[in-house]
């Protein structure tokens, strides 16, 4: 009798790609030349790290400038490329490069990873992930080095400049100005060129490969573009205009006081983006007012675009929430976006994936709340390290380095389940079971 065959569905390839990323990270990073002299790192300090950067969040024990070696940096920058891409987008690289066919199921991973939807189409949704993100980091960091050069040199300039073209286009976070004396991008807070390159990179990388696939082969012609795509790109624009007025509001007299109004208006666009899963910040997270506060954490949940860089409840899924609500307040048993339908069970995951991340987020802060007593680790500040966790951000209000070892192994555990998905870890950890011919009297309970 032969022995049956361990099969592994595409939710586990994903599920388990990322986990073995992050420990392979953590192996390379706990390697003595790793880290400067004079300083020191625990395993699971490197494990925090290599999840974190892998996870394209931004939390980190450590100060990336000053705490790791070269070898160090370009390892964090390699898991950041890694998990920004996805770990199906290279597996299938390999394939294509050995010209060996790809089996139905890495297919599937792929695109489930990478948010397409045609099998035919694999090999250039791979060709054209690679071109986009390397025409895109490429033009980033060549803008971030006419600044850095000057700055820092040709040698860190040029390291600088592509290290946080990369990061930022992956929606990581990860900064190295910690050497310079500069609390993320704070020293460049005022200046367009750094600013607003960050900015272009975090939102073309949340926007999602698929979304500029659809882009370039509609021409830009609004119109022709898939339903995916329209309902993307115009929350994203909402987002980003209404947030950014909010945030001009609210730190007008507060954080943004004493600079000028287009200085304010910069820093208010600033702080609208880079919560959408970033985790780089020119205005200091504990300096915000609680209206700014409580934008931060709205837009860390909601996070970016499906199939993108970008981690959080994603937009898609918050439009098909909100679009779902006003149905049911209506009475309509439909729900209609423009000239197309989409089908109501989608609204049945869409709110199984937001009560899901809510209420990952809710036991993860209580878990933490008891378990941390140091002054710096109040309710609020735990609550905002936790939505930056699950989102996949990175924006914390200096708790990370102070946590113990049990609240790390939370936080990690957020990050990971925030960069594979709910509900792909879900799918993953789910058995098969056999749908049951029995149905049930049907009846109802009170609600609302």
């Amino acid at each position: 009798m032969k022995p049956r065959k361990l099969k592994i569905s595409v939710w586990q390839t994903l599920a388990l790609g990322y986990l073995t990323v992050v420990l392979t990270g953590s192996a390379l990073l706990i390697l003595p030349f790793a880290t400067v002299e004079g300083e020191s790192t625990t395993y699971l300090g490197a494990l925090f790290t290599s999840a974190s950067a892998t996870c394209v969040t931004g939390l980190t024990p450590y100060a990336t400038g000053t705490h790791w070696t070269r070898y160090g940096q370009i390892v964090i920058l390699i898991l950041i490329q890694l998990g920004g891409l996805g770990f199906m987008t290279f597996v299938s690289s390999l394939f294509l490069l050995f010209r060996r066919g790809m089996k139905l199921g890495s297919r599937r991973a792929l695109l489930t990873s990478a948010g397409g939807s045609k099998f035919s189409g694999v090999s250039v949704l791979v060709k054209r992930i690679f071109a986009g993100t390397a025409i895109f980091e490429t033009l980033g960091a060549a803008l971030l080095a006419i600044r850095f050069v000057p700055d820092f040199g040709w040698g860190d300039g040029i390291f600088f400049s592509v290290f946080h073209s990369v990061s930022a286009f992956c929606n990581a976070g990860f900064d190295l100005l910690a050497s310079a004396g500069s609390a993320s991008l704070s020293m460049y807070a005022t200046d367009p060129l750094v600013t607003l390159t960050i900015c272009a990179l975090i939102v073309i990388g949340g926007l999602g490969f698929c979304v500029w696939g659809d882009v370039m082969d509609c021409r830009f012609c609004f119109r022709k573009f898939q339903l995916n795509t329209k309902v993307v790109l115009v929350m994203t624009g909402a987002l980003i205009v209404f947030s950014t007025a909010l945030f001009l509001g609210f730190e007008w007299n507060g954080s943004a006081g004493g600079y000028s109004f287009g200085q304010k208006l910069l820093l208010a666009l600033f702080n609208a983006i880079t919560p959408r899963t970033a985790g780089f910040f020119t205005t200091d997270p504990t300096a915000l007012s609680d209206s700014g506060y409580l934008l931060t954490l709205v837009l860390m949940f909601i996070g970016g675009s499906s199939g993108s860089t970008a981690g959080g409840l994603k937009v898609g899924t918050f439009a098909v929430i909100i679009m779902g609500m006003f149905n049911v307040f209506r009475g309509q048993k439909e729900i209609n976006m423009g000239k197309k339908r989409i089908d109501y069970s989608l609204v049945s995951q869409a709110l199984a994936i937001f009560a899901a991340c809510l209420m990952l987020i809710i036991t993860a802060t209580i878990a933490i709340c008891a378990i941390e007593h140091a002054p710096e680790a109040s309710c609020k500040a735990v609550v905002f390290e936790c939505f930056s966790a699950m989102g996949t951000v990175g924006l914390t209000m200096n708790l990370t380095p102070s946590l113990s070892a049990p609240s790390q192994i939370i936080i990690i555990f957020l990050m990971y389940a925030g960069r594979v998905g709910i509900l792909t870890l879900a799918l993953a950890l789910a058995k098969k079971r056999r749908v049951s011919e029995i149905r049930y009297p049907l009846d109802t309970l009170l609600i609302g």
